[in-house]
């Protein structure tokens, strides 16, 4: 039998230690358990509501839509867990932002270790508790009260609506973290995960009613093209996802007491994509806002902007256009919070590292920085065809089931799963060592 200790595991190896290994079985069944918890509680209503009449009015808005990726359809089925783990998200992209301009988060990211980064954790579940609070008072006032039952809404109806709302959230909060300490992948990823997944039986029984009342062979070729589409954008994704600049790293020689440490090679891996699904996220979002400023103040001139900033209204060019320059604008913008080549250039003279044939400082900020531009487009290209070219799919071969599994989802399923798969295999990995070690 060869030996693979030094191997990748293989996937025979890894169903193996889920069914033998007592620690990755308790992880995973842990994992499995609180994921069908938060689905349960989606269908879980908030009372004193017409949900019937809600979702029939909010069917089709693309603000409850885009909402709806990140929480399963519980903000259209109206549950306790409306929000899902949207706040949090929330909350942690307000924190990454706010540590890079205020430089006493900056300081307990950077130099106080595992307290600073818990401290940093502490404050994102406070600001997610607030900006639930925010969130869930905004959809009671402005989208709930309407549907309330009786009929004008009283005040103790708004506040048992926004304490249901933000205990909900909470409690997502709380299991996406129980997930990530003590299960298996990150927990918030996972939640987003199987939400966009809950959402794929209702796209193919849509498709299936379509192909039952139109023609079937034009049915069944679009269907076939978008599919084709869709795995092409799947293999795209994960070469991309996985994609990395290496440039070498030179540790000098140095002498420690009597020891001589010889000179050795390294290298320093810079991501193709260093936003990952978040450009795309944000550049949504505020293709989505003027929609939902509308839609709420039903003024004219919002309402000609949403129609030109619609994948289906009438000058399609201008929505490509602008959705191509908000994913390159966040792309850039992502990538200066992410990689600061200033530092970057810093720690690698503190440590005796350098880059052949570049100085140590100045050069070598510049250097990285000029590296990080040219990655940062062609990963910010690269994004504009995933999130334009399954839209221009879906408008010719005119199927619409799918476009809730749009480049916002695959992203996210196409990260997740590449990313908990890793943490799987290092778990089998490390199981394999404390083997090595037990002999």
């Amino acid at each position: 039998m060869v030996d693979s200790r030094s191997k990748t595991p293989t996937a025979q190896e890894t169903f193996a230690q889920m069914a033998q290994a007592a620690g990755l079985r308790g992880r995973l069944l842990l994992t499995v358990g609180m994921l069908i918890l938060v689905r349960m509680g989606i269908f879980i209503p908030i009372p004193n509501i017409d949900r019937a009449r809600f979702a029939q009015d909010f069917q089709n808005s693309p603000v409850i839509g885009f909402l709806d990726i990140f929480s399963g359809g519980g903000l259209l089925y109206l549950g306790v867990f409306a929000l899902g783990i949207l706040p949090y998200i929330n909350a942690s992209i307000i924190l990454q932002l706010l540590t890079s301009a205020i430089p006493a988060l900056e300081n307990l990211q950077k130099n106080e270790g595992e307290a600073g980064r818990r401290k940093i954790a502490q404050i994102t579940r406070y600001v997610a508790l607030g900006w639930s609070v925010i969130q869930g008072t905004f959809i009671t006032l402005f989208w709930i009260r309407p549907y309330a039952i009786p009929q004008p809404a009283s005040i103790p109806f708004i506040l048992e609506t926004v304490i249901a709302i933000t205990a909900g959230s909470m409690f997502v909060m709380w299991i996406s973290e129980l997930i990530t300490e003590r299960g298996l992948g990150n927990g918030a990823s996972l939640l987003i995960f199987v939400n966009v997944v809950s959402r794929l039986p209702q796209s193919l029984g849509q498709t299936i009613q379509q192909a039952q009342s139109s023609d079937s062979r034009t049915f069944v070729g679009g269907v076939i093209l978008l599919l084709v589409v869709f795995l092409a954008m799947i293999v795209g994704i994960v070469f991309v996802q996985e994609g990395t600049r290496r440039i070498p790293i030179v540790t000098a020689r140095r002498q420690v007491g009597r020891r001589v440490y010889l000179e050795k090679s390294n290298y320093l891996p810079l991501r193709l994509n260093q936003g990952g699904v978040m450009p795309i996220i944000f550049a949504s979002a505020v293709l989505v806002l003027p929609a939902s400023m509308a839609q709420f103040t039903n003024n004219p001139f919002l309402i000609q902007i949403a129609q030109y900033l619609s994948p289906d209204g009438p000058a399609p060019a201008v929505y490509v256009c602008f959705y191509l320059f908000l994913i390159l604008f966040f792309s850039y913008f992502y990538a200066t919070l992410i990689v600061n080549p200033v530092d970057l250039a810093q720690n690698l003279k503190k440590m005796g590292s350098s880059i052949p044939g570049i100085r140590p400082g100045r050069a070598t900020s510049e250097y990285v920085e000029k590296v990080i531009n040219r990655l940062t487009l062609l990963g910010a290209v690269f994004l504009g065809l995933v999130a334009v070219i399954p839209t221009a799919v879906e408008s010719a071969t005119q199927i619409r089931t799918f476009q809730g599994i749009g480049a916002t989802s695959l992203l996210i399923l196409v990260g997740v799963a590449i990313d908990t798969a890793r943490q799987i295999q290092t778990y089998v990995i490390s199981q394999r060592y404390e083997g090595m070690v037990k002999q």
